[in-house]
């Protein structure tokens, strides 16, 4: 029996390819598939079906050209990459092949040099991996010498769209239509009649839709009724929790007898129900920046919507998800859960960034239905975890056609450029630049994110050394200011149609670059609240702090003979992000303090400060600027920032950066304080002046009790403190609980 575009490459079975030609006599018949742990349905371990047994493939030799030779005959058009060691887990039975040399031009593994099958001398820890390329060969045909059932089979075509009736192709985003699968070069419908809710929920999900919901179905029947039908010849069965229809099985066979195809059914439609970011409004086509209420769950440190590392709150402090055991299941439930899609991908290893505080969950099973991710079930007596071990998501997404308003013209490569808005103009839509007055990071960030170009690196309010499209000078949008969370830049606030820019467009227009990776600082909170302390210093030993204004204003009129209160404290700055942190001013424009005889790198670095209760500032510490350096690393990292010898400043990846309490201009004038309770404040990197993966953990605020003698700095935290009212709290062993009584919690 012969299957048009069809494949199992995860779990099930896999079908051996029909050959354009024939093999050379005496060619060893054998079948591939991919398996293991694994991420995505194109990549796993290389298993080979000999001999009536399914065995592994030794990593000895293999090469990018036998990972070509593999891909190719599942139906993949190449190879991207091959891992050595069992990365997708060690596989059972016997070691097929071992020594494997191809030239790449092979029709089957089979044919490649080998030590034969059955001989080697390895172990399972040396399993092959291969992840082949996301395009499949066009009509690309399987014969399936392994079984005769068809159901055992795994759904792969060349594509899978929805396609929308006339009257809703204009809606953004789309989200109903008739569910089509290209198979042979041709696209085709699937007839409705095995069609369940769990096969839409899969679709839904891949297109970036948290759920789905009926639709109304005397619409489409009339239009059946009008249009030729070209249906595919297999049902489709989804247990719903598959990452795409990739994952699902195929069902029965049909009969394709023409016009009389699927004659008591109808060809299959989809209606999604998109997330509250992307839900469609009235007045603006979208919602504006999502934010959830009350979360207890959120996304930290990704580039684009929907990725980031995973985050939950436990006794309302928000903690990280250790990666033993996370995979696609429940890196889906946290997608759905925050009104994304499914999840592409389920990343480990901190590899979008490690968090800080505690490590809340680990060893997450879920089901792929719970409504949260605080509904799985995890290991809470596993320890051990660190950072490094972080898990993170990709989610599926809705298609906004955002990119398609954005442009960056004349870079020299396409994370770089000045910024061109498409935008209407007496009528017609006219590609146009952006007013850099107050142009800066944060709206950078939100140009870079809408293009899908990952972090800003810099903004630019000069842009003549980028020869951009002369027919799109003229300003269309001046006043942008964001608050970073936005999805466009036209949801940020600007001008409507009365524009104002002095300076016109042009060479002075905004310009961004983008980068993939970015750096992200955060303050251990513990090392303040421990090293904090009151002295009292005498005003003639402050003069080089008095010139750099690091003590308050009242300090000007003060004798030499006088004492300044000083609330001094330590800062240890981390930096957890995947970029080193690096001023932005290159080296010849710092600038060289001869009093403290070092040089300024960056203007303003932090910001120290005292807040009455109400949030009045009733004190402030500034730091005109940092000699950034690697004070120390984690085990394994090398500090590559010293500042001696006006040498590179930055802060590494793993590195930080401590300010001891008894350097200059390391605290808060406090002179002038009257006792009382207050708030105290770090803001690092207050300006947004270097782009950072994540600027909600840049603040950092204690409790401070001041009884005019003494100093008490309690309850430190980092970012926003989350707000616990309208969940379960009770009072267990001295302290509150809220973790314990997330919804239907069961079996931890």
């Amino acid at each position: 029996m012969t299957l048009i575009g069809l494949v199992a490459p995860r779990l099930g079975l896999t079908c051996r390819a029909q050959l354009d030609t024939k093999l050379p006599p005496g060619t060893p018949i054998i079948q591939l598939r991919l398996a293991g742990d694994k991420h995505k349905h194109y990549e796993g371990r290389v298993e080979v079906y000999y001999n009536g047994e399914w065995g592994t493939v030794c990593d000895d030799d293999f090469s990018i050209h036998a990972a070509n030779v593999v891909c190719r005959e599942l139906g993949y058009v190449e190879a991207v990459s091959w891992s050595p060691s069992s990365k997708y887990g060690k596989g059972e039975g016997r070691i097929w092949l071992d020594n494997v040399h191809c030239s790449g031009l092979e029709r089957t593994l089979a044919q490649c040099e080998s030590n034969g099958f059955g001989v080697s001398d390895c172990k399972h820890s040396e399993d092959v991996g291969v992840v082949c390329s996301q395009r499949r060969i066009a009509g690309f045909k399987f014969i399936s010498t392994l079984t005769n059932n068809v159901e055992s089979l795994n759904v792969q075509v060349e594509d899978v769209r929805i396609r929308a009736i006339s009257s809703q192709r204009k809606r953004v985003p789309m989200t109903e239509g008739y569910l089509e699968v290209k198979d042979g070069g041709k696209w085709r419908q699937i007839c409705d009649l095995e069609w369940t809710e769990m096969n839409s929920r899969v679709i839904c999900g891949m297109y970036g839709f948290p759920g789905e919901k009926r639709y109304n179905t005397k619409v489409y029947k009339l239009l059946s009724k009008r249009r030729k039908k070209n249906y595919w010849g297999f049902g489709v069965n989804c247990t719903g929790n598959e990452a795409s229809l990739h994952g699902c099985k195929l069902g029965h066979k049909v009969e394709l007898r023409g016009n009389t195809t699927c004659e008591k059914g109808l060809p299959v439609v989809v209606n999604c129900v998109p997330g509250r970011a992307f839900a469609p409004s009235h007045a603006q086509g979208f919602s504006k920046a999502y934010r959830v209420e009350q979360p207890l769950v959120r996304l930290r440190g990704g580039a684009n919507i929907g990725e980031g590392r995973v985050e939950v709150l436990k006794n309302g402090e928000w903690g990280t998800v250790c990666d033993d055991s996370w995979n696609l299941e429940a890196a889906t439930v946290v997608c759905r859960e925050l009104g994304f899609g499914s999840a592409k991908e389920a990343l480990t290893g901190g590899k979008l960034g490690q968090g800080m505080g505690p490590v809340h969950m680990n060893e997450v099973k879920c089901s792929g239905f719970e409504k949260s991710l605080t509904e799985c079930y995890f290991n809470r007596d596993a320890l051990g975890c660190s950072h490094e071990e972080d898990a993170a998501v990709r989610c599926n997404v809705p298609a906004m056609g955002f990119q398609n308003r954005l442009r960056l013209s004349g870079g020299r490569n396409p994370f770089e450029g000045r910024v061109e808005v498409l935008a209407e103009k007496n009528g017609s839509l006219v590609w146009g630049t952006v007013c850099s007055d107050s142009w800066g990071t944060i709206e950078a960030t939100v140009v870079c994110r809408q293009l899908g170009l990952g972090f800003a690196n810099n903004a630019f309010q000069e842009t003549w050394y980028w020869s951009g499209d002369v027919s799109a000078d003229d300003v269309v949008m001046s006043g942008v200011r964001c608050s970073g969370t936005e999805m466009t830049l036209a949801q940020c606030l600007h001008h409507g149609k009365h524009l104002d820019c002095p300076r016109g467009g042009g060479r002075f227009a905004a310009g961004v670059s983008c980068s993939e990776t970015a750096p992200d600082l955060v303050l251990n909170a513990q090392v303040v609240e421990h090293t904090t302390y009151l002295e009292d210093r005498p005003m003639y030993i402050l003069q080089c702090a008095n010139e750099e204004h690091c003590l308050s204003s009242s300090a000007a009129a003060a004798t030499s003979s006088s004492y300044r209160r000083l609330l001094r404290f330590s800062s240890q700055i981390h930096n957890n992000g995947l970029t080193d942190f690096r001023p932005r001013a290159a080296h010849n424009s710092w600038i060289w303090h001869e009093c403290h005889r070092h040089y300024h790198s960056m203007e303003v670095f932090t910001h120290y400060d005292l807040l009455s209760l109400n949030g009045t500032k009733v004190a402030e510490g500034h730091k005109a600027s940092f000699c950034l350096e690697d004070t120390q690393c984690e085990e394994g990292i090398e500090k590559r920032y010293e500042c001696a010898n006006f040498g590179q400043q930055g802060i590494t990846v793993g590195c930080w950066d401590t300010y001891r309490h008894d350097i200059d201009c390391q605290w808060i004038d406090v002179t002038d304080v009257v006792p009382g309770d207050y708030i105290f404040q770090v803001v690092i990197n207050p300006n947004f002046e270097v782009a950072e993966s994540d600027y909600t953990n840049n603040v950092m605020k204690c409790r401070c009790r001041y009884d005019g003698h003494r100093i008490w700095m309690y309850n430190c935290y980092i970012g926003e403190r989350p707000e616990i009212t309208g969940y379960n709290i009770i009072e267990c062993d001295g302290h509150f609980d809220i973790f314990d009584y997330w919804p239907n919690a069961l079996n931890r």
